[in-house]
């Protein structure tokens, strides 16, 4: 069988994670494969750095249009990030017959469906397992492992900052300032940490794992986004005083003819094994009602894990190109003419069990006050517990709720923070507990 040659349009970390292995490991990969995999050419814009990789001299080029434009070259490997010119590059590479990898989660999720009709309509394989789960095989499952089952549901720990941030307060007790700024220290949080913290990394994985369990094209509006800048640490404490841990999840649930889509935190107890999933680690817990309950855990972002996860697609594909039978699995799942004209659910529309802290004056009847205007929206309390007094002589009452419409939440909350004996707006945060679901079903 002749050598498959690979280009590789951006080297920086992942990319160097990517032309590192493909060098150091060519011998194991050509094992396996039977053929050998050759790293012909890498494009960038800087192309004096020292990645630490000793390259043969000519192999880095400045031009990403040498390596789309080459008729030799079977595979392109997507790097660069970001919408532009990433898109252009991935599309030029389609029309130039080319196989593609890439990584870019952002650019799928909000720009896939343009970008998986090209793919199909050249004839080619667009493969992104590392755009999810860094190296967790989380793609390949949902498509080709699991695909016997209806996804009842997919609940992720997909942003391996956040949990990081959130293990610090958790464990040590740091604020979110702290604990980010450790982050930013370690190199797990960039400079500008918007995308992680206010989850719409999360969300871009969340809309593409979506696309493969439920037949939807990638859609970003569909998706409901909280991220974690805005909790205290005194929630977090109260969180594992009840037995619980606060976790940034991706929820994906399948509801018949809808999808519910949501990232946001979440309070879960300590027995769970998402709970336990700490640090900069991801973890996948899905439920399918063939294969039941499955969890998948790993790191879900760094050089060399994300990097697997590409050498995984480009080893997919070469065999694919030596047997020529390029599209053989749908890139998303589903053939096109068989894919699901499935909406989102409104998160208005979504029922949970939900934690509410409110600061109140300490006076006789409030607590009655506010369970009466729980009681006008239709939400009925779980629990109740008072913390100490706070400065200005207010004190702090948490409750856990049974299962609430989230637009009866909203309402109640809205009139609950227009109480002469509130201060502040009240803390809500969504919890995920089948125990207490059980308990409100007896």
């Amino acid at each position: 069988m002749r050598a498959i040659k690979i280009g590789l349009i951006g080297f920086g970390t992942i990319g160097a994670g990517v032309a590192k292995t493909l060098l150091s490991n060519r011998g194991l990969l050509e094992k396996r494969l039977g053929f050998p995999l050759n790293l012909k050419t890498i494009a960038d814009i800087d192309i004096t750095r020292d990645r630490g990789i000793k390259l043969p001299k000519g192999m880095l080029v400045s031009d990403a249009n040498l390596i789309i434009k080459d008729p030799e070259i079977d595979i392109v490997v997507e790097l660069v990030g970001g919408t532009e010119p990433a898109r252009t590059f991935i599309l030029n590479a389609l029309k130039a017959g080319k196989h593609v990898v890439t990584a870019n989660k952002s650019l799928l999720a909000t720009k896939g469906k343009g970008i998986f009709d090209t793919a199909q309509s050249c004839g080619r394989d667009l493969y992104f397992e590392a755009a999810v789960g860094g190296g967790i095989p989380i793609i390949k499952t949902l498509r080709e492992s699991l695909i016997a089952n209806n996804y009842e549901f997919i609940y992720g720990i997909m942003n391996g900052t956040c949990n990081y941030i959130l293990t610090e307060m958790t464990e040590r007790g740091s604020t979110f300032q702290e604990a980010l700024a450790k982050a930013q220290e370690l190199g797990y949080a960039e400079a500008d940490p918007t995308l992680d913290i206010e989850g719409l990394d999360a969300a871009h994985k969340l809309a593409i794992l979506c696309s493969l369990a439920y037949g939807t094209a990638p859609d970003m509006k569909g998706v409901y986004v909280e991220g974690i800048s805005k909790l205290d640490i005194l929630d977090i404490t109260i969180a594992r005083e009840l037995g619980y841990k606060v976790k940034l999840l991706g929820m994906a649930i399948d509801r018949g003819e809808m999808v519910e889509a949501r990232v946001h935190p979440v309070l879960i107890p300590f027995n769970y094994l998402l709970s336990k999933v700490d640090g900069v680690f991801n973890a996948f817990y899905v439920k399918g009602d063939i294969v039941d309950s499955t969890l998948f855990y790993g790191r879900g972002a760094g050089m060399l894990p994300t990097a697997s996860a590409v050498l995984s697609d480009i080893a997919d594909i070469a065999r694919n190109i030596q047997t020529g039978i390029a599209g053989r699995i749908p890139h998303l799942g589903y053939r096109k003419d068989q894919s699901m004209k499935r909406s989102f659910l409104p998160i208005d529309d979504i029922s949970s069990n939900y934690y509410l802290r409110i600061n109140v004056m300490d006076r006789p009847g409030v607590l009655a006050q506010i369970a009466g205007v729980l009681g006008e929206k239709d939400i009925s309390i779980l629990t109740v517990i008072q913390k100490g007094h706070q400065e200005g002589g207010f004190v702090p009452i948490v409750m856990l709720t049974h299962e609430a419409k989230e637009s009866n939440i909203k309402s109640a909350v809205k009139s609950i923070a227009a109480l002469k004996m509130v201060n502040g707006k009240p803390v809500v945060l969504r919890v995920e507990d089948k125990a207490i679901k059980k308990h409100a079903q007896r």
